[in-house]
């Protein structure tokens, strides 16, 4: 196992140091990536970096019918959502059920959280 330092002042590296380019369809290069451990451990080396090929993240497998229905849904929530908080005579109604709700338990504790709730369930509704 090889060991990681980094240059004076860069404690840890954590994420994709590189990314395959794409030119002319195909890609060049691989991923390089770093990660730290954070976990308790009596080891000291606690910094790693893995060398993945550029397909490895390359879907084998066409979508279920799952998969297109949450797309679908993800798909008409998210515009209904910004076409709800663009609309302002709702604003004020949708601001006092956000309110009403947030102290309670299970209630959501941000606006956007709400405007996903709300339109979600008006989405399962219609489906």
């Amino acid at each position: 196992m090889g060991k990681v330092s980094y240059s004076p002042g860069i404690e840890y590296v954590q994420g994709s140091l590189t990314k395959p380019k794409k030119v002319d369809g195909h890609s060049h290069g691989d991923y390089l990536i770093g990660t730290h451990r954070t976990a308790p451990t009596q080891n000291p080396d606690c910094t790693r970096i893995y060398v993945r090929k550029a397909d490895v993240y390359k879907r084998t497998t066409p979508l279920t019918a799952d998969e297109t229905a949450a797309r679908a849904r993800f798909s008409a929530v998210s515009k209904a959502i910004k076409t709800r908080k663009s609309d302002l005579s709702k604003l004020s109604a949708d601001q006092a059920a956000f309110r009403a709700q947030k102290d309670e338990p299970g209630g959501k504790k941000t606006m956007f959280a709400w405007y996903w709730m709300v339109e979600g369930q008006a989405y399962d509704a219609q489906h």
